[in-house]
């Protein structure tokens, strides 16, 4: 009687090699903390958001620590603040040649940001200090579906720091500069083909964390038309994971040739330049625009070194050649009453994922979003702020070049958001 849990030796090494290479794809689609505008997050202030992601050049609140370091000595009185913006992400895939859509499940991330500024309040500087979330991630696209052996599930998110330094050289001109150090987590799974050695789908489950470091620089300028002008330049930051944990789930025969142990990778999250425009028509209305530039060509490749390798797990150099990518924002806010702001605005967004590089940790592709605020004035010192945005990924048929999943991916994004500031 044949026994299914084995196999003839002479084929067991080649079709360890066929899981070998598709284990492999699937590992180096680890998604590197950010490595499209799909994990860009931009939920870095709720005021912002409700102006479309604007910011540059505002003089709004304590956001300035991230939106622009060079505008904080301007702020006109100092802060304490905080928000969150959970995030729902729905996205589903069409594989070629089927009818049967594929949907992840529906669980929700919550990007946060926090801000303190303060100085005194003749004096031309004020410190700063910001932890937020701009890069991050939460999506489930369970152990059956189509793509399982590029991914299951993903869970990350990266969590900069950033103390900062403002100061005003003149009444219309500003600049200041933070230092940003970055915490980096993961947790991936996905499927491993067994089924040629007769067992049931394994799993491989990396997880781990990181650090990195970089630094963000802004000017801000009053100009005598009237018009505030903000350019700022977030730096790119190698998170490092060191020893992540790889955890497979096999049959004992084959436990040998996917041994648990540690991986290593130097994940490169982007450097980012904003040009923004803030224009002041009349005492009620605030307009902003931004322009955002994200420099992705240093992702040529992802690379991993692990612990311990076998014939079916190797070291791995997965090719990623990304191109630049931009976003353009515009937004408004209309003071309604002393106490009550409207806000609202929107932004097209270029990705910069290339043909044959869309994966399901991001299926990313140009997209739109709208957005929409409500600020409060709690009291004299305290700002409740809401806002909500609706984003649109437009749908892309791809075939990965190294998994070879092949199908359409179309998604919507829908993030309201909550934050108070205390300023005095």
């Amino acid at each position: 009687m044949h026994n299914k849990t084995n196999f003839h030796p002479c084929k067991r090494g080649y079709k360890l090699k066929i899981m070998r290479r598709i284990l492999l794809i699937g590992l180096t689609l680890l998604p590197f903390l950010g490595m499209a505008q799909g994990f860009q997050v931009n939920l870095l202030g709720e005021k912002q958001i409700g102006m479309g992601h604007t910011g540059a050049a505002l003089l709004q609140d304590g956001a300035s620590v991230v939106f622009n370091p060079g505008a904080v000595a301007m702020l006109p009185q100092n802060y304490i603040q905080g928000g969150f913006s959970p995030l729902l992400f729905q996205s589903t895939f069409l594989a070629d040649g089927s009818s049967q859509q594929v949907h992840n499940a529906n669980k929700i991330a919550t990007p946060f940001s926090g801000y303190a500024v303060w100085g005194p309040k003749q004096a031309p500087w004020k410190l700063g200090i910001g932890v937020y979330t701009p890069f991050g991630g939460l999506t489930d696209w369970g152990n059956t579906w189509q793509g399982r052996y590029a991914l299951e599930s993903l869970n990350l998110n990266a969590i900069y720091i950033q103390p900062t330094l403002s100061v005003k050289l003149a009444s219309y001109l500003s600049i200041g500069a933070g230092f940003v150090y970055d915490i980096g987590n993961v947790d991936l799974t996905k499927a491993i083909p067994l089924a040629s050695a007769g067992a049931a789908d394994g799993q491989a489950r990396l997880k781990g964390s990181g650090h990195g470091y970089g630094w963000n620089v802004g000017v801000y300028a009053k100009t005598e038309i009237g018009m505030t002008v903000g350019l700022t330049y977030r730096s790119q930051v190698d998170t490092k994971i060191t020893a992540g944990n790889t955890t497979f789930t096999v049959p004992a025969s084959l436990a040998s040739s996917f041994p648990n142990g540690t991986f290593a990778a130097s994940i490169p999250l982007p450097s980012t330049m904003t040009l923004g425009l803030g224009f002041y028509p009349t005492p009620k209305w605030t307009l902003a625009v931004d322009i955002n530039y994200v420099d992705w060509k240093p992702y040529t490749s992802l690379d991993f070194t692990y612990s311990t390798t076998t014939s079916a797990l190797q070291n791995t150099r997965s090719p990623r050649d990304y191109r630049d990518g931009f976003a353009f924002r515009g937004g408004a806010e209309y003071k309604a009453t002393t106490k009550t702001a409207l806000r609202f605005g929107g932004g097209y967004g270029i990705s910069p994922v290339q043909d044959g590089y869309v994966t399901p940790e991001a299926p990313d592709a140009n997209r739109y979003y709208v957005t929409a605020g409500l600020g409060l004035k709690v009291t004299t010192g305290l700002d409740l702020d809401m806002s909500f945005e609706y984003e649109h990924v437009n749908s892309r048929n791809q075939t990965n070049i190294e998994s070879q999943l092949a199908g359409t991916f179309r998604t919507n994004v829908f993030i309201p958001g909550l934050g108070l500031v205390y300023h005095w």
